[in-house]
């Protein structure tokens, strides 16, 4: 039972198939959304929900099977957590409070193609790895907005209703930083306000804020994705060559010993000196 179930989770077919049903169940979220039909296909869409339903649940089963005696090694994996908690979501009953919940996670669905593509799972694992990295560059961004939204208040908000005050100013620098219409802005801040000024202000706050720090987010993310893809490599090494990854972790051990024995010798010498 162990080996079918291994045999049938790890096919390229049923994959594939896992695939093609995450799509219909997609599909089927939007239809449900045209009131006619559902008045005319209601009771068909609802078998087909329960048909998508039954498969995941019998997926899930299969993975859980696969691991043996260790049933509970298949939530050590965190996407497997989420393809469960989103079939638990599916199992709550649809009446009364619940009915919300339940649309939901029928729309959720859609997002298991995550945990069913490799490539999108690495997307996804990289833009996570990136949050804390993201997090200082919104501070710069945040920091360049009040700057430039306090100097524009200052510049224009005489009779400027885009800087009129702090908040309308930090509204109107996040549509320039978007680039959608600044130009109608930049017409009504020259009205009021010398050309040369508008145009340093305008010119320096869309170089800034849009192209350098946009070019840090995509730099950031693409890092990430490196890392990302060589600890995807590293476990894959691991689970086909016990040996290579084993000797790959001492000489990681190592290597980290030789960094700590070259801090402590800095140390010491400065404390020498």
């Amino acid at each position: 039972m162990i080996a079918v179930a291994k045999r049938i989770t790890g096919a390229r077919l049923f994959r594939l198939f896992i695939i093609l049903v995450i799509l219909l169940a997609g599909v089927l979220a939007g239809l449900e959304t045209n009131a006619g039909l559902v008045a005319r296909w209601g009771e068909f869409f609802r078998l087909l929900d329960a048909a998508v339903l039954v498969v995941f649940i019998v997926e899930i089963a299969l993975k859980i099977t696969a691991h043996g005696r260790r049933p509970f090694d298949y939530f050590r994996d965190g996407w497997n957590v989420f393809d469960f908690l989103i079939v638990a979501l599916l199992l709550i009953p649809g009446a009364g409070s619940f009915g919300a919940v339940l649309r939901l996670a029928r729309v959720l669905r859609l997002l298991r193609l995550v945990t069913a593509l490799p490539k999108l799972q690495l997307l996804v694992g990289a833009l996570l790895k990136s949050l804390s990295a993201m997090g200082y560059v919104s501070l710069l961004l945040s920091l360049l907005f009040y700057i430039y939204a306090v100097a524009g208040v200052h510049l224009f908000g005489g009779s400027d209703a885009d800087f009129g005050s702090l908040g309308a100013a930090l509204l109107t620098l996040f549509q320039i930083v978007t680039l959608d219409n600044w130009g109608d802005i930049y017409r009504r801040a020259a009205e009021v306000a010398p050309v040369l000024k508008v145009v340093v202000y305008f010119v320096s706050f869309i170089v800034f804020g849009t192209m350098i720090i946009l070019n840090l987010f995509i730099g950031i993310i693409l890092n990430s994705m490196s890392e990302t893809h060589a600890e995807i490599e590293k476990a894959r090494t691991a689970a086909s060559n016990p040996e290579l990854a084993e000797v790959e972790a001492k000489l990681a051990a190592l290597q980290e010993s030789v960094r700590r024995l070259r801090r402590a010798g800095m140390e010491d010498k400065s404390g020498k000196q």
